[in-house]
């Protein structure tokens, strides 16, 4: 019975915050804060460069409000060869911060 106990553990076991990004953003018809997380080593989709090295990373999300409006809003990422942040984009919706999510959540 230990054996399917740890099966089942390391199955259900979540992404540690080093492995995630939390990512926030508001939507730009309603005002409704969303909020999801990317995993940085399953989500990123590496961009390589002439040489075939992969240099950097992108990831693209569309979000979706579930209580007052279902615009989608389209976030862009590109994150460097240690996958920390260096572009962001978004696009019917502003980011804000964890901060923000909780005071209205």
């Amino acid at each position: 019975m230990g054996f399917f106990k740890k099966v089942a553990s390391f199955l259900s076991a979540t992404p540690t915050d080093m492995e995630t990004l939390g990512l926030y953003v508001r939507c730009d018809k309603c005002g409704e804060a969303l909020r999801t997380h990317i995993h940085l080593r399953h989500d990123l989709s590496p961009i390589y460069d002439e040489g075939g090295q992969g240099v950097t990373y992108f990831v693209r999300k569309t979000l979706v409000g579930s209580k007052r409006c279902f615009q989608p809003i389209e976030v862009e990422l590109t994150f460097d060869a240690n996958r920390k942040v260096i572009a962001r984009e978004i696009t019917g919706g502003q980011f804000i911060t964890e901060e923000e999510y909780e005071a209205e959540a």
